[in-house]
C-alpha cells in the first residue's frame, strides 16, 4: 500500500471579532501551533487548515475593517511562519488566508502551498465567489483564475478547491485532469442546506473523478454575525466516494487518517471516466451566448 498520511484542523474562533485583525491572527496561530506540532510528531505528510484560518469568517458583514486583515503571499508573515514548520516537521502545509494582491487595494481568498523542505511551492485563489445573503465575499475578494494548478509535492500531486467552489464540478474534474490525485477543500460552511450538501457534493466529486478529498470545516458560532453554526465534521473521502473518516461536530481537532494512493489508480482503471469523457461535444456548455 502506497500510504500517505493526511491531516486536517478545524477550530472554533480565539478572539472577539471586536479585536482588530492583526490580534485575531495572533490568537489564532497561537491555538492551531500546538494541533501543528502534534501533526509533524505524529507523521503528518500533508496538512491543512479551514478556510481564511487566521481570521473569523467576516463575509456577513461590509466593513473595510477587515482588509487589513489581507496579508502578501509568500512574504507575509503567517506563510513565511508556516515554511518554517513545514522544514522543521518534513510535512507539506496548506495555508488558506485573506491575500493582499500586489496591486493596492486587490484581495483575494488564497490558500499557499509549501512543500515539505519549506519551499513555497505557489498558490490557489479562490473561483468562485458567492454574493448571497450572509455571505457577501464579493466585497471582500476578486475571483481568482489559477488556472487548476496542481502542486509536485514530496508526497503526492495536490490540489486545492476552496469552500464555495465544491459546488461547481469542473474544477474538481480539471484539477484531476491536471495530475491531481489528493485536493483539499479548506471551507466555512454553517447549518442548514449546506449542511446535507457537505455529504454529498464532495464524495460524488471524488468519486467522479478518482481521487481522495479532504474537507475542513471550522467549528462554533461567531459574533456579531450569528448566521449560524459552523458544524466542523471535517473528512477524507475515497476515490469511491466512501468517507473513512470524519471529525466531530463541535471541537476543536487534528484529525489524521492514512489514504491508499493506490485506490486512485485502482479506481481509475476500473471506471475509466476520463477515457470515456467526450469534451469534443461539450463546447455548448462553456460556450459564450
Amino acid at each position: 500500500m502506497t500510504k500517505l498520511r493526511g491531516g486536517l484542523i478545524q477550530m472554533g474562533l480565539k478572539a472577539s471579532t471586536d479585536k482588530d485583525p492583526e490580534t485575531i491572527r495572533k490568537a489564532m496561530i497561537e491555538a492551531h501551533i500546538p494541533l501543528i506540532e502534534e501533526a509533524g510528531e505524529k507523521g503528518v505528510q500533508v496538512l491543512c487548515f479551514q478556510e481564511v484560518f487566521t481570521q473569523p469568517y467576516f463575509c456577513p458583514s461590509q466593513d473595510t475593517k477587515w482588509y487589513d486583515a489581507a496579508e502578501a503571499i509568500p512574504d507575509g508573515p503567517t506563510t513565511k511562519l508556516m515554511q518554517d514548520y513545514a522544514k522543521k516537521y518534513e510535512m507539506v502545509i496548506v495555508v488558506p488566508i485573506y491575500e493582499a494582491d500586489e496591486v493596492t487595494g486587490v484581495y483575494y481568498n488564497t490558500a499557499a502551498v509549501i512543500d515539505a523542505d519549506g519551499t513555497y511551492l505557489g498558490k490557489y485563489r479562490k473561483t468562485h465567489i458567492p454574493q448571497v445573503s450572509g455571505f457577501w465575499e464579493k466585497f471582500f475578494f476578486k475571483p481568482g483564475s489559477s488556472d487548476w494548478p496542481v502542486f509536485e509535492t514530496r508526497y503526492c500531486k495536490l490540489g486545492v478547491y476552496i469552500c464555495y467552489d465544491r459546488h461547481f464540478p469542473e474544477g474538481w474534474r480539471a484539477l484531476a485532469l491536471n495530475g491531481a490525485e489528493y485536493i483539499v477543500n479548506p471551507s466555512a460552511t454553517v447549518a442548514g442546506l449546506s449542511e446535507y450538501l457537505w455529504k454529498l457534493e464532495q464524495p460524488a466529486s471524488a468519486a467522479a473523478n478518482g481521487c481522495y478529498i479532504g474537507a475542513i470545516n471550522r467549528v462554533g458560532t461567531e459574533a456579531p454575525w450569528n448566521i449560524g453554526e459552523f458544524y466542523g465534521q471535517s473528512y477524507f473521502v475515497n476515490p469511491r466516494g466512501q468517507i473513512e473518516a470524519i471529525a466531530s461536530r463541535d471541537k476543536d481537532e487534528l484529525i489524521i487518517h492514512d489514504m491508499d494512493m493506490d485506490k486512485v489508480r485502482e479506481v481509475r482503471n476500473l471506471w475509466q471516466f476520463f477515457r470515456d469523457r467526450r469534451p469534443d461535444s461539450y463546447y455548448p456548455l462553456v460556450a459564450e451566448e
